[in-house]
């Protein structure tokens, strides 16, 4: 009776209860399921037969983590194809749960060897199952990132099996090679800068900026590697060219390549026959020649060359900002030598825990540069790791939230780790050599005072004599020294209020009757208007807009507002306008709340309106509406929304816009109603859009199952201009379906959207816009010198945010 061999039986049920798992948290397609389901039997067939080979039942402690991570790469697997079959079409895929799962894929690599050493259970199975479940991961990971970096990125993947392909055809290409560290190095980058990539976390073309440098390695390494067969192929493969004259010599073999013995299951990436393989390895596994020892120093010297040198804003980020001579390096050399020996271990430890440390400030300042316009505040923005938990949650669901925070935390603790070895091993040379170590750092102090005198820079902006790490703690330094001083400066500012004590009868006159509707749309920025790739579509959705509100008997006036906050922070928006204060930090948000300011809500309800806030996007307790002044408050799920997410946005405007009307609007004997409306529908990623439909088809939403499009990922600046146009389109159709005398609507952006669509030095105005139908409302404002119309004009007047409540507050009171 043949014997079954339950260890491959237990991954392929493991497979399959993952992709159960990923279809019931962030859904798989019919395609995932089938490359899923295909890629665990064929897993379970291989290993079956390989097992079955080797005169083996069981699978060892080693083999069991590598099936493992093979089970890990099976969900990779099911998720790349799902977001490559076309009846995804633009629907982003989860990108933080492929992340997660490729990164612990990836980190387990190191375990299997580990234990296969400690348990001494190494085999050649072993190693040539760890070996291609490597390559295909990385394979894998080039098809995930190609649809954004270009086919060419396969190459990395497909080299290995190419080259297996030409050992059918050429058997001297299927000889044994000798071990070599520099390929095992080689390899190792080849699945770290895939998931770097996979993980979008470069700016611009960063991604297609290091995966040409793998492929370059990588096809260094492959070329060696041929090269080095090709010189000690077989004498019956080698051309004869006997001269004339001469005997014919009896023929001779070739001695051998190699006598190692077949690979330990312990992570040679040759795999069992060692050929080469570009697979992920775990450096250090073998004892390192004097070649590969001097390798392993170089690529130290090299990260912490980078980790010093490299700059801490995106549009900085070229080659040539890493050409410098960073004093604090040559400080903490001198500092080395110096030392006696008990104390220098312990002080290059730290000194490499803080290059860590200062490297991971960098990628936080790069971080917010890029999405937010500001480097990061190390005293207030921890808060926003909740935030952005939430924004991952509310994008790709709880699986992939963790994912992407579980992959974060290891990376981060990765770079620590990696800079702190570093130092520790360029110690030991810098020490040998103590004679030339001092020499060459006396040399490049003078060669950093000449540059430092006459000015000298390679990348504009960035001097070759460098400084930089000590200017960027210091500038931080005195961030955290300025935020422990605002607190009371801020809180002195608050009780500064000229309509604090202001009866209710004298606010407001000049609104009586009027239904007042403040509708904050997401990232409409002053780019959406005046940028040309942007204005040419809003501009029109404006131009049309006019037309026909003109025809319906409306005005507006339009002008720009300075917002408090760029690429995110929306509620630091929302609180600057209300309020009247400039909150630009959640230090100052916390005691605006804390406080008895009145707010723009507030003085609507001391007037005797009824106040309301709609925040579609609010999933928690939100007490905030309590202090601006709503009476009623609807977050998403009172809303009654049945119908499809787009992505940040739990439901389109046009939906929030219609539950507003017929949960208050339509309401019968009820008082003129003052409401803030968020619309999130222009909220990033962009990727999927919701499409206009008719307003008594809106019902509780289900008819968006079918009203949408997408947009890839890829392209956000597309998407941003689609979604703005979507928003702005909504309100023009939502008054003139729902707009009367009696309603007045003011609508503003709440902050300019990324750099990665306004690009670096972007401004932070937004358009704002008063529409009404009543002459009288927009005369109050006359001395405003707004521009008429819906789209502001390059001259239109720019107000602090923090100026509108006073300024509305005194236009139409007394």
């Amino acid at each position: 009776m043949p014997t079954v061999r339950t260890g491959p039986v237990i991954g392929l049920i493991v497979q399959i209860v993952l992709l159960a798992g990923l279809a019931a948290t962030v859904g798989l397609g019919p395609a995932g399921w089938l490359a899923g389901s295909a890629y665990g039997t064929v897993l379970c067939l291989a290993l079956d037969r390989g097992l079955r080979r080797s005169g083996g039942d069981v699978l060892g402690p080693a083999d069991r983590v590598t099936l493992a991570r093979a089970v890990l790469v099976g969900g990779v697997t099911a998720l790349t194809v799902d977001a490559l079959a076309p009846a995804a079409g633009d629907r982003p895929g989860p990108v933080g749960v492929l992340v997660a799962l490729a990164a612990v894929a990836l980190a387990l690599d190191a375990a299997d060897g580990y234990v296969a050493r400690r348990t001494g259970t190494a085999s050649a199975l072993g190693a040539r199952f760890d070996m291609e479940v490597d390559a295909f991961l990385i394979l894998v990971l080039g098809l995930a990132v190609a649809p954004a970096v270009g086919a060419w990125v396969l190459a990395l993947g497909a080299m290995r099996y190419a080259f297996v392909a030409a050992g059918w055809l050429l058997p001297w290409l299927r000889r044994p090679l000798p071990p070599r560290y520099w390929r095992k190095v080689v390899a190792a980058a080849q699945g770290v800068l895939l998931l770097v990539a996979a993980a979008g976390v470069l700016p611009g073309p960063g991604d297609a900026l290091v995966l040409a440098v793998a492929l370059a390695l990588l096809v260094e390494s492959f070329g060696r590697d041929v090269g080095w067969l090709w010189r000690h192929r077989p004498a019956r493969d080698v051309p004869r060219h006997r001269p004339r004259g001469s005997r014919r010599s009896a023929p001779t073999s070739s001695p051998p390549v190699t006598d190692r013995p077949s690979p330990p299951r312990g992570r040679t990436r040759e795999g069992a026959s060692g050929r080469p393989s570009g697979q992920l390895v775990v450096l250090g596994d073998n004892p390192p020649g004097p070649h590969a020892a001097r390798a392993t120093t170089a690529l130290a010297a090299l990260l912490v060359l980078a980790a010093l040198t490299a700059p801490h804003q995106p549009a900085r980020l070229t080659p040539g900002a890493f050409v410098r001579v960073p004093l604090e390096g040559l400080l903490v050399v001198a500092l080395l030598l110096a030392l006696p020996a008990p104390a220098r271990r312990p002080v290059a430890a730290l000194a490499g825990a803080l290059l860590g440390l200062l490297t991971l400030l960098k990628v936080a300042d790069l971080g917010f540069l890029a999405t937010l316009g500001r480097p990061f505040d190390p005293v207030l923005d921890w808060a926003l790791l909740d935030d952005a938990v939430g924004f991952l949650t509310d994008s790709f669901g709880r699986a992939g939230a963790t994912g992407a925070v579980v992959a974060a935390v290891l990376l981060l603790a990765a770079l620590v780790l990696a800079t702190t070895r570093s130092v520790l091993r360029l110690t030991r040379p810098l020490v040998r050599h103590r004679v030339a170590t001092r020499r060459t750092v006396a040399a490049l102090v003078v060669v950093w005072l000449a540059c430092a005198t006459f000015g000298v820079r390679v990348s504009p902006g960035v001097p070759v004599a460098d400084a930089a790490a000590t200017d960027l703690v210091g500038a931080h330094a005195s961030q955290v020294r300025a935020r422990l001083r605002d607190r009371e400066v801020f809180a002195a500012q608050i009780g500064v209020d000229p309509f604090r004590d202001t009866p209710g009868d004298r606010l407001l006159t000049g609104l009586r009757g009027k239904d007042v509707v403040v509708a904050f749309v997401e990232s409409y920025g002053r780019d959406a208007v005046e940028d040309p790739e942007y204005a040419q579509g809003v501009g029109a959705v404006l131009a049309d807009g006019d037309r026909r509100l003109r025809a319906a008997g409306f005005a507006s006036r339009s002008g720009f507002l300075t917002s408090p906050t760029t690429g995110g922070g929306s509620w630091l928006a929302h609180a600057t306008l209300l309020s009247g204060m400039w909150v630009d930090n959640d230090q100052r948000h916390r005691s605006l709340l804390s406080s008895d300011r009145l707010t723009l809500g507030g003085a609507f309800r001391r007037a005797g309106w009824r106040t309301v806030g709609v925040m579609p996007a609010v999933t928690r307790p939100w007490p905030e509406g309590a202090f601006f002044g709503y009476e009623r408050f609807y977050d998403g799920r009172g809303l009654g929304y049945r119908g499809p997410r787009f992505g940040y946005a739990p439901m389109p405007d046009q939906y929030t816009l219609a539950a507003f009307e017929r949960l208050e609007r339509s309401r019968a004997d009820r008082a003129p109603a003052m409401a803030e409306i968020a619309l999130v529908s222009s909220h990033s990623p962009w990727t999927r859009i919701p499409r206009l439909v008719d307003w008594s088809q809106v019902g509780d939403g289900s008819i968006f199952h079918h009203a949408t499009t997408g947009n890839p990922s890829s392209q956000p600046r597309a998407g941003y201009r689609r979604c703005v146009e979507y928003s702005l389109g909504t309100l023009v159709s939502y008054l003139e379906t729902h707009g009367d005398d009696d309603l007045v609507l003011v609508f503003l952006g709440d902050h300019q959207p990324a750099p990665v669509v306004t690009g670096a030095g972007a401004g932070r105005d937004v358009p704002v816009t008063v529409v009404a139908r009543d002459p009288a409302v927009l005369d109050r404002i006359s001395g405003w010198g707004w521009d008429d119309g819906l789209r502001p004009g390059p001259r239109a007047p720019v107000w602090p945010m923090d100026a509108f409540r006073d300024r509305f507050l005194t236009a139409f009171s007394g």
